[in-house]
């Protein structure tokens, strides 16, 4: 009924994953780059925060220096001073934000792998559409989207109230804290609440995860006509795919016909293999192959080749390597001529003695 329906129950093929990749839709998280970069950031400020810190006070320090304010500042100091401030700011920032950078880079490689393509950034009329637009807002994945990103901002701000009331009798007293003291007090209460923030989202991220690859998988699904219409398009189809088999089976049944009863001996195995030897001394300089085949193909050849009195001697360990070893229309290699002339000469011996035993008979 669902195949009647057309229904996606099927799952995606690999050709359509790797298409879906090149179109730029794979399965990614942002909340996971959002909660590792958090993640770094903290711990880069952790590290060197201090240095960062004694940094940009010094450099407030001179920017608010009050005996160079007190002098004249000609319109003409300004634009060096701002330059000034803007290069020292950004080498003690630069650091710190190409950490962040590489980390956001490697959490997006984990995730989706090297991928390169500028088939998401081509403009697309369908998505100018405000039919569309506003169904893909308001429509049950929109809202499912909006009901998520709402539990995940009661989440984070109930972590937030439980740490900061945790925190309360400790930020009660700042007032009456020294300054310092009252720094490190807030300090102390900031790492708490981001720490405990950070981990919070790095669970929010994890499932968020899980679920975008399931939700990815999902929007992949296909019908199975779909899988049926793709396995055609790219192995042919079927019945054609048949026609071609059958065909190739009759030209070599042909070859066989043909080539069989020209040879001068079929060398067998028993169960498997059949593989025609003819020898010309005045045109070949080795046995040649003319016909071979496995299973029925061999059955093929030991019959026709009673009909046509052609002898069939059964060496199994040569009919397999000649078999494996050496292609229609080539000669046997040389570790095979010892071999392969001690059956041509029983061969001949067998006829000779048939000859002689006709001649008699005449």
């Amino acid at each position: 009924m669902a195949d009647d329906m057309g229904e996606r129950t099927e799952n995606a093929t690999p050709k359509r994953l790797a298409d879906a990749r090149k179109r730029g839709q794979v399965a990614k998280s942002t909340d996971v780059n959002a909660a590792v970069g958090l993640g770094a950031a903290l711990i880069l400020l952790l590290t060197f925060g201090r240095d960062l810190g004694l940094g940009l006070a010094r450099l407030l320090r001179d920017n608010l220096d009050f005996d160079r304010l007190a002098g004249s500042i000609r319109p003409d100091d300004l634009w060096p001073a701002v330059q000034h401030s803007a290069i020292t700011g950004s080498l003690l920032l630069a650091p710190l934000l190409a950490v962040i950078f590489v980390v956001a880079y490697v959490t997006q490689l984990a995730q989706v792998g090297l991928l390169f393509t500028t088939r998401p950034l081509k403009p697309k009329l369908s998505q100018l559409d405000p039919i569309k637009g506003f169904k893909k807002i308001f429509g049950v994945r929109g809202l499912v989207k909006a009901g998520v990103n709402v539990l995940k901002l009661v989440v984070v701000m109930t972590i937030a109230y439980l740490v900061i009331h945790a925190e309360l009798r400790g930020l009660a007293s700042l007032p009456q804290l020294p300054v310092f003291v009252a720094i490190a007090v807030i300090g102390q209460a900031m790492l708490k609440l981001a720490i405990w923030l950070i981990a919070v989202l790095l669970i929010l991220a994890a499932i968020d995860l899980v679920y975008q690859k399931w939700q990815h998988k999902r929007d992949l699904r296909m019908t199975k006509q779909e899988v049926k219409d793709e396995r055609r398009s790219m192995e042919g189809d079927p019945q054609i795919k048949g026609k071609r088999l059958r065909m190739a089976r009759e030209i070599a049944m042909q070859r066989i016909a043909q080539a069989v009863p020209k040879a001068d001996v079929i060398i067998a195995n028993p169960t498997h293999f059949s593989v025609a030897i003819a020898y010309d001394e005045d045109k070949m300089n080795a046995p040649t192959v003319v016909a071979k085949g496995a299973d029925h193909l061999a059955l093929r050849i030991r019959h026709i080749a009673r009909i046509s009195g052609v002898p069939v001697i059964e060496r199994p360990p040569l009919a397999r390597a000649l078999y494996w070893g050496v292609e229609i229309g080539q000669q046997i290699a040389p570790e095979h001529y010892e071999a392969v002339a001690e059956v041509l000469a029983y061969v001949y011996r067998l006829e000779h003695q048939q000859s002689v035993a006709r001649a008699a008979a005449g």
